[in-house]
């Protein structure tokens, strides 16, 4: 089976726990441009903005992961994508078509995928639909 498996291994859970927090407390408006981001939580990462109406084809998709993925990648560090995006934990077309392109972006870089979409209340594997969501997150 492919994607975040239960139980979600500890440093995982906290990457994620980041990346929601995050999103959570960096995002104000109901209404964004979806983010595709690579890197690690909480450290370096980049980060590429969809423009409104702008139609990105699956081979830009990929290779606008792969040039991500190229800029974060160090020697041991497998980088983890997350998109975040307005909405809930359903799976939309956007998750989908990103997943396709982290999917084959990965995949010609030689390295695992973690990738999961991620909202102001949680994140969820959209391969696995594993899934976190809290109510009222909060720093510790």
């Amino acid at each position: 089976m492919e994607g975040i498996q239960e139980p979600v291994p500890r440093p995982l859970h906290v990457q994620l726990r980041r990346a929601v927090l995050d999103h959570a407390t960096t995002e104000h408006r109901h209404r964004f441009a979806p983010l595709i981001h690579v890197g690690s939580p909480g450290g370096p990462e980049e980060v590429f903005a969809v423009a409104s109406g702008e139609r990105l084809d699956q081979a830009l998709r990929t290779d606008v992961v792969a040039a991500l993925v190229r800029r974060v990648r160090r020697p041991g560090v497998v980088p983890m994508i997350w998109l975040t995006r307005p909405g809930g934990f359903e799976l939309q077309d956007l998750d989908a078509l990103w997943l396709a392109a982290a999917r084959a972006a990965t995949a010609e870089a030689g390295i695992g995928l973690t990738l999961v979409v991620v909202t102001r209340h949680g994140w969820v594997d959209p391969r696995s639909g594993v899934r976190r969501e809290w109510k009222r997150l909060r720093a510790r």
